[in-house]
């Protein structure tokens, strides 16, 4: 009995052991599956750089790369062929409009010219001579049969007259006067032929006369003109003020002609010529700002625009624009290439973003991530202006005070909260920059 006692006191305490470890792994289950839960999720916040957009001044301002040409140039070219006789100037010498350059040999044209003259003032005697000659042969002769039938009608008359009379007194016969009225006919026929033919001999022999004089001496004096414009072609001079830049030749070398002895340029001011795109080209304008990035100059050039091409070069598709800028201490060298800066023009209260924060879609429509007062970003469509650098000018649908991401806007999803970082002496926050 006692036994039994034992062993149920035994089977109690094992099976209250067994409650106990099963409460136990309970609890530790419990405790485990409490400390795996998840938190519950928080909205992220992207960490972006912004501007606030205000009003600045921003100007459409247009490069291209150009090269220089100077004011104005002469190739000095011979128009006859003949040895050089002298020079008068040397290359890098300042010449004058007008001013003698060079001298060819001119003894044969000389004397050519000279032989003219002597034609020439022969012709000019013959034609005074045939103004002031008496009348020719032909029309004297005219004037003398005028004369002498004057004098014939005058005395066929005369008999008439008497036979007139006498037939009217009845001591003539018909017959007679019918044969004087028939002579006096025939004489004042005659007459009348005479006196036009001397006419028409006075004024047509007299203009022919003339007529060939006047030809005659025309002709002498192109001849003569002729010589005299050889002998002047054979000293060269300049065309235009300017500076020698080239000279080919020396002194008793055979000068041809179309060969250049020598080059004059006007280096008082230059010209920059730049092709330009068309759809660039289209805003400028003669009278317009512009400036020159000369290699070798500190300081930029300023010009202005002289010239618009109104056509499109065929070989490039671009628009030909020339740049005047003055050269009084000859800096700027012909040839030269250098970058031309043209301001078309300015907005002096643009809102202005920087490029970084312009979002560009695929069908070419613009659009910003503006910041609002929680510190959400909203994609707000924009329409652009100008583009001056690193900074675009908006047109439509910002206000001045707004914010907008400049940095991190690439992929930033609409609605996602934003975070601004504080600036640093190292790295300051971006903004827009100032003109």
């Amino acid at each position: 009995m006692a036994h039994m006692l034992t062993l149920d006191r035994d089977g109690r305490t094992e099976r209250t052991a067994r409650r106990r470890w099963a409460v136990a792994l309970m609890a530790a289950l419990s405790t485990t599956g409490a400390c795996s839960k998840e938190p519950a999720p928080q909205e992220p916040v992207v960490t972006v750089q912004t501007v606030t957009v205000a009003p600045e001044v921003i100007a459409d301002v247009v490069t291209a790369d150009a090269l220089l040409y100077p004011l104005a140039q002469a190739a000095i070219v011979p128009k006859i062929s003949a040895p050089v006789e002298r020079f008068e100037v040397n290359r890098g010498e300042r010449v004058r409009k007008g001013q003698v350059l060079v001298v060819l040999e001119h003894q044969d044209l000389a004397a050519a010219a000279a032989q003219s003259l002597g034609l020439f003032e022969q012709a000019q005697a013959t034609y005074a001579m045939t103004q002031q000659a008496s009348v020719p042969a032909e029309v004297q002769k005219a004037e003398l049969d005028v004369s002498t039938l004057k004098e014939a009608f005058d005395s066929q008359q005369r008999v008439y007259d008497d036979r007139q009379r006498l037939f009217t007194q009845g001591a003539l016969p018909r017959r007679d006067l019918e044969i004087a009225t028939v002579a006096l006919g025939q004489a004042k026929s005659q007459y009348e032929i005479a006196r036009l033919h001397l006419s028409a001999m006075r004024g047509v022999t007299r203009t022919q006369t003339l007529k060939a004089a006047e030809a005659q001496l025309a002709s002498v004096k192109g001849q003569y003109e002729a010589a005299v414009a050889q002998l002047g072609y054979a000293t060269i001079r300049s065309p235009i003020d300017g500076v020698v830049t080239d000279r080919s030749f020396y002194p008793g070398e055979m000068a041809t002609v179309g060969t250049p002895l020598l080059t004059v340029m006007d280096t008082s001011a230059t010209v920059a010529r730049a092709p330009v795109p068309a759809a660039r080209a289209a805003s400028l304008k003669a009278g317009d700002a512009a400036t020159l990035i000369v290699p070798g100059v500190i300081k930029p050039v300023v010009g202005t625009v002289i010239i618009v091409s109104p056509a499109l070069d065929p070989s490039s598709t671009t628009v030909q624009v020339w740049v005047q800028a003055p050269n009084p201490d000859g800096a700027l060298k012909p040839g030269t290439s250098v970058r031309v800066t043209v301001v078309a023009r300015t907005v002096p209260d643009a809102l202005v973003v920087p490029e970084v924060a312009l979002l560009t879609a695929p069908d070419g429509s613009h659009s910003v991530m503006v910041v609002d007062a929680k510190g959400v970003a909203r994609t707000r469509p924009v329409e652009i202006g100008i583009t001056q650098g690193d900074r675009v000018q908006v047109t439509k649908g910002l206000r001045a005070g707004e914010t907008v991401v400049a940095a991190g806007a690439y992929g930033l999803p609409d609605g996602m909260h934003v975070r601004v970082p504080a600036p640093s002496p190292a790295t300051p926050q971006t903004g827009a920059k100032k003109t």
